[in-house]
């Protein structure tokens, strides 16, 4: 670990260490992992870790927090948020992160006033704050104590603290809610979420490392990290197969290759706190 990390490492700790007894809105991602592990480590059971199984969660992330909570000795809780009842989360506006943080941080500080904890933690790092991400509006409005960003932790710190830390999803790649495969103002249901997920673990069985399925109504548009492009073309006959079995009608490979929230390319405004 070099010496920068090293600090970053304990004003992390610190900083949790002198938040009491907290909860951390825990996904199975990297980041909030990291946050969960060290809150772990620096309060024991003062710290409880909790993931909302929602159906914009991938099965496989909620098995993942699972099992990493069970490795790592972390008190650890799965609730089931509200969101997909909301008609404003289903509409799908630009703003949806903000009606799902809301549900979800509402949940957290219910459980934090019903057993005495005093904070609700995020994963929330310093790479996130200029894009577009109306879900950090819900957790000030709640609130929520970003660590990572209060100790100067970047996307590239996370990962570099995490593996060095032996954390087993220290190089997990990047793994929003699958309500981010859907262009905004179409609207989200359980049987869409779980049609794309089931698209999405059709191209892990064929071994893509990193990708996404966008939702066009009958068409998938598939996102893949440039290196696997030629590999897509040679397996086109068995992903047109399987993604088409999920209940597309067309099957499309991005040429540009995959990007992070790339359907939020063409928004004019985005939300942007400062750290």
């Amino acid at each position: 670990m070099d010496a920068e990390i090293a600090s970053k490492y304990e004003t992390l700790k610190s900083t949790i260490e002198h938040l009491g007894r907290v909860i951390v809105a825990f996904s199975g991602g990297v980041d909030s992992s990291l946050v969960a592990y060290v809150a772990a480590e620096a309060l024991g059971d003062n710290a409880l870790a909790v993931t909302s199984g929602s159906k914009s969660l991938k099965r496989s992330d909620l098995a993942l927090a699972g099992e990493l909570a069970g490795k790592w000795g972390m008190r650890h809780r799965i609730i089931v948020t509200d969101e997909i009842l909301k008609p404003q989360y289903r509409a799908n506006p630009v703003n949806r992160c903000f009606h799902c943080k809301t549900s979800l941080y509402e949940a957290l500080e219910q459980i934090a006033a019903d057993e005495g904890f005093d904070h609700v933690l995020n994963g929330t790092n310093t790479d996130d704050l200029g894009d577009h991400r109306p879900g950090l509006i819900a957790a000030r409005n709640y609130a929520v104590v970003s660590p990572l960003v209060d100790a100067g932790f970047a996307k590239r710190d996370v990962r570099a603290l995490a593996g060095s830390l032996g954390l087993e999803n220290a190089q997990k790649p990047q793994a929003a809610c699958l309500s981010s495969r859907f262009p905004y103002g179409s609207h989200i249901t359980e049987a869409r979420l779980a049609q794309v997920e089931a698209a999405e673990d059709a191209l892990a069985d064929l071994g893509f490392s990193q990708f996404r399925v966008r939702h066009h109504e009958e068409v998938a548009r598939i996102e893949l990290v440039a290196d696997e492009l030629p590999r897509a073309l040679e397996l086109r006959e068995a992903i047109q197969e399987r993604v088409k079995a999920t209940g597309y009608r067309f099957v499309a490979i991005d040429l540009g290759g995959f990007r992070s929230g790339s359907l939020n390319e063409g928004l004019i405004e985005a939300v942007q706190l400062s750290p």
